[in-house]
């Protein structure tokens, strides 16, 4: 007999509809068909795509419609489940086992009953209290509402040049409309981008001196390149002080002293933990400032369950507790919420912090840890490599080079954390390490790891494996490495052709291009260390194993060339 015929009467309350609410409603109902279930959600809608409200922004997805993944309609008619839209859960009372319920639209409270409760309540966006901003102009992208205001703003023209027409009398001159985006993450930057589709001059003002946090600096790097070269604005390390209105437009003063003038400012500074109810229920909140949850959903009182980007989770990899806004572990969350309630042993692994942008066509993605949280933990058992493999096969056309950067242990191999950037095949290369992750693979796994092939969609020696190879090399001696930012007195041996270094050379490096290099060892120190460098560590790795068979002390220098351009060496 199943276990749910075993808690039939439950009665379920479900506080937030997007995401891991409502994945937690319909899987509930699939395992309950006698449960009581209530969703109320706060806004008026439930489970939409708030991951594309920015692309709703720029018209790529038209209709918001579009954005209703499900509407409340769908979950009575479909899942014979009770939802109150414009309706807030203010208080708990875990007493009595009840919530009270204020209807946004009228005011009118009122109280639930529960057996379980379920919170969802999601992030919040920062709004920071500076000068100026709550001024007309300025927008958050968090939900539909607010995607439909922007949209609003932009379409009709910026008010303030609205307002000289009238003042003038005839049409004035309309400089190019300028837009300012605060915060350089997932919606900033792809919100930044939509603007620049419709036509915006698009300045990014972002507090850290790196967009997207969770990479590491050099691979960020090439992302700030990238969005540079199309047409975003970028003002890292600096942080927005306040906003005023002179001239005609808006302008956002920044802590450095730069003022950027703007006919809309978005502001993307982040979430926080929705924690409110949770806090006034006196439920556990851990050190990061979220709800604190079990294995199973859990929170300190047993009958309450909380999911989504409320509630801290571990990470997978260091076993910190950590807060992972996304939708994915979200979705799982509720789904292990609505087993635990329905009497199945679920429980949720962890998360990864597995993560995809796209930008103008091209894309950067990373998963598991980053070099930065390693050395933060003073963890000193890991090894870095960089590798710049093509998307597919080089003979066919249109491959593209994925540059990557692949962090594992050096005790035993372990697979700790990827990212990767490029114009094609990033997400499956990502999601690939990730599945390897997930399952505590290692990169001799990676060496083996059997994957799709044929020319138009990758190699026979696929990035993944490419990845395996070069990191096993490492560890088993074969290729030792050094990298660019932990150069010693060692000999730097360039092997690249001549008339690569026309183009970008190493000051003091001795050249001997690989052809020529067993016919030239004598003209070496057998008494030094020699870093060999290429364009992007193949050559440098064939030069290595020469020297080091015929009894030089040698190593290359990770990622070559394009790896030292990527750290931002001189």
């Amino acid at each position: 007999m199943e276990a749910n015929r075993n808690n039939a009467k439950t009665k379920v309350v479900i506080v937030g509809g997007v995401a891991g609410g409502a994945s937690c409603a319909a899987r509930l109902r699939r395992l309950n068909e006698n449960a009581e279930i209530i969703m109320v959600e706060k806004g008026p809608y439930v489970s939409y795509a708030n991951c594309g409200l920015p692309y709703h922004v720029g018209g790529v997805i038209e209709k918001e419609s579009s954005l209703l993944v499900a509407t409340a309609d769908t979950f009575r008619g479909m899942f014979n489940i009770e939802v109150r839209t414009h309706c807030e859960a203010v208080r708990i009372l875990p007493d009595t086992r009840t919530v009270e319920l204020r209807n946004v639209l009228t005011g009118e409270v009122s109280q639930e009953s529960y057996d379980k409760l379920v919170l969802s309540p999601g992030a919040q966006s920062v709004r920071p209290p500076l000068p100026g901003i709550d001024l007309p102009g300025i927008f958050q992208v968090r939900t539909v509402p607010d995607a439909r205001a922007i949209r609003e703003w932009v379409e009709r023209g910026s008010p303030f040049l609205a307002g000289m027409d009238r003042y003038c009398g005839f049409q004035a001159s309309r400089p190019k409309t300028r837009a300012v985006v605060i915060g350089g993450g997932f919606i900033g930057l792809e919100t930044a981008e939509n603007l620049v589709h419709r036509g915006f001059e698009v300045t990014l003002v972002e507090m850290l001196d790196q967009l997207l946090a969770p990479l590491d600096p050099e691979m960020a790097g090439i992302v700030e390149d990238y969005v540079g070269r199309h047409g975003i604005r970028l003002a890292l390390n600096d942080g927005v002080a306040g906003f005023q209105q002179a001239n005609g437009a808006l302008e956002v003063m920044t802590k450095s002293g730069q003022t950027y003038p703007a006919d809309i400012v978005i502001l993307a500074l982040g979430v926080r933990p929705d924690t409110t109810l949770a806090r006034a229920a006196g439920l556990e909140i851990g050190q990061r400032g979220g709800i604190r949850v079990d294995e199973q959903m859990r929170t300190s009182n047993p009958d309450i369950f909380a999911v989504g980007d409320a509630v801290e989770v571990k990470d997978f990899v260091t076993g910190e507790w950590s807060l992972i806004a996304l939708a994915g572990p979200a979705n799982r969350q509720g789904r292990i919420a609505a087993d635990v309630i329905a009497g199945r042993p679920s429980r949720f692994r962890g998360t990864q912090g597995t993560s995809i942008i796209g930008l103008f066509g091209a894309a950067a993605a990373w998963v598991g840890a980053s070099e930065k949280t390693l050395k933060r933990l003073g963890d000193d058992d890991y090894e870095k490599t960089y590798l710049f493999a093509n998307s597919h096969a080089g003979y066919y056309p249109g491959a593209k080079p994925i540059p990557m950067k692949v962090l594992f242990r050096k005790s035993d191999g372990r697979l700790l954390g990827a990212q990767a950037v490029g114009m094609d095949g990033v997400d499956k290369r990502i999601s690939a390490l990730a599945m390897a992750l997930q399952m505590g693979a290692t990169i001799y796994d990676l060496e083996e790891a059997e994957l799709c092939y044929a020319p138009q969609f990758g190699s026979a020696k696929d990035p993944v494996n490419f990845a395996g190879m070069v990191a096993a090399d490492i560890l088993r001696g074969d290729m030792p490495v050094v990298h660019w930012d932990a150069l010693g007195d060692g000999l730097l041996l360039d092997v690249r052709e001549a008339f690569e270094l026309a183009v970008e050379s190493v000051p003091g490096a001795t050249h001997i291009p690989l052809g020529q290099l067993r016919s030239r060892l004598g003209e070496l120190p057998r008494d030094r260390e020699i870093c060999v460098i290429c364009r992007s560590g193949g050559r440098a790795y064939y030069a290595t194993r020469v020297l080091l068979q015929n009894g030089y002390n040698a190593r290359t220098i990770a990622g070559g060339m394009l790896s030292k351009v990527a750290l931002g060496i001189e």
